[in-house]
């Protein structure tokens, strides 16, 4: 008869086999930007780029998004009150580029978050039929616009939103930043969220979201969801509320992006952020954490210290969680040598998401110096 540590060994198991389906399910449904056919006749875009305090990233990111090869569209960036060079490095860059449009954002009206206010500015100012939403710590090559409004037009999609890669320099961006992608690969079921109604299934990356603009204005723009942290899920699930059509796409080739240069805003930009994903459930956000936990550290435990009668079951639990793992890093172009180290990802991750719900409840999370709301924000 299998001991108590064996049964619960089964148990880690049985959800892992799970993760392992809807991980291959995942791999085969998510597209690459590659995979799309270029159309006869493109329809005209506008790239639209807040920005707040970016002279370190501006730069680069705008002269990227000057350089597409697409055959009609325009680039507006909006200064969002910032203190450094960011403005002056814009005037430079207009100096020469004059197609680029500047905008000087308005002040931040009461019950808005600073990025959803210029967002909204960026899309009134906006004369095309889609609208790209991008971070100034993106990179853009330079098929970028092609590849995805391409995947756009295919997939017939009100809202596209395409995953990155995201680059990691520091220790500290190696071991966290593998959480977002990897986290809606292995737990976003892609097959059944395309299909079904519900809008908690739906899902975006906000260094990229292209939308249709008239869908866009049907779901009320970022006006909708004002004050809601994160506004690229909100905005994909209002979308798919109200019956638009949304999809995901993977364009590590075409976009890059460093969201975070240093430990302290690795931290704090992650913080500001987990806790809104789940709505503030606190319940169900503290179990799915302290589950994920315990699936990825029990059987290791369990096995170093030999409490488990079927030491294989420990074995073959951790052989499922290196594939899970191994194969997000591989579709989104982290290295492999650190899905070893998944423990500490996910030890790390852990630990911002419980830090993330105490300054939902605090009031602490702050980001490019304005306080971010968490409790009570808006729900799509």
């Amino acid at each position: 008869m299998p001991d108590l540590a064996s049964i619960f060994l089964s148990a880690i198991l049985v959800f892992q086999v799970i993760l392992v389906i809807n991980v291959i399910s995942n791999w085969l449904t998510l597209k690459s930007l590659d995979s799309y056919a270029m159309p006869d006749d493109w329809p005209t875009v506008s790239i639209l780029l807040p920005a707040r305090n970016e002279a370190d990233n501006i730069k680069a990111c705008v002269w990227s998004l000057l350089a597409q090869d697409y055959p009609n569209y325009e680039v507006i960036v909006l200064d969002d009150s910032s203190t450094d060079e960011t403005p002056e490095i814009l005037g430079r860059i207009k100096s020469k580029e004059p197609k680029l449009k500047l905008i000087k954002g308005e002040s931040l009206p009461d019950g808005w978050l600073g990025k959803h206010w210029a967002c909204q500015q960026l899309a009134e100012a906006a004369q095309h039929e889609y609208l790209v939403f991008t971070d100034a710590d993106t990179r853009h090559a330079p098929h970028m616009l092609r590849k995805s409004v391409a995947a756009t037009l295919q997939e017939d999609a009100d809202l596209l939103s395409v995953i990155p890669k995201e680059e990691t320099h520091s220790w500290a961006e190696r071991l966290a930043m593998p959480i977002i992608p990897w986290s809606l690969h292995t737990f976003l079921p892609l097959w059944l969220s395309y299909r079904l109604p519900f809008s908690f299934l739906a899902a975006a990356i906000g260094q990229f979201i292209l939308v249709r603009k008239s869908a866009y204005e049907q779901a009320g723009g970022h006006a909708a969801i004002r004050d809601n942290v994160v506004d690229d899920f909100a905005l994909a699930r209002r979308f798919k509320l109200l019956g638009l059509r949304w999809r995901l796409a993977e364009g590590v080739e075409y976009i890059r992006c460093r969201m975070y240069s240093t430990p302290r805003q690795v931290f704090e930009g992650l913080s500001k952020n987990l806790y809104a994903v789940f709505n503030q459930h606190a319940g169900r956000y503290l179990f799915v954490w302290s589950w994920l936990l315990i699936v990825f550290w029990a059987p290791l435990v369990m096995l170093l210290l030999e409490l488990s009668d079927w030491p294989v079951l420990g074995v073959i639990s951790i052989a499922l969680a290196l594939f899970v793992w191994a194969t997000a890093y591989l579709r989104f172009g982290f290295p492999l040598y650190l899905v070893i180290l998944y423990p500490i990802t996910i030890l790390a991750a852990a630990g911002i998401a419980y830090t993330s719900m105490l300054f939902s409840f605090t009031g602490h999370a702050t980001w490019k110096g304005r306080r971010v709301k968490s409790l009570g924000a808006s729900k799509p």
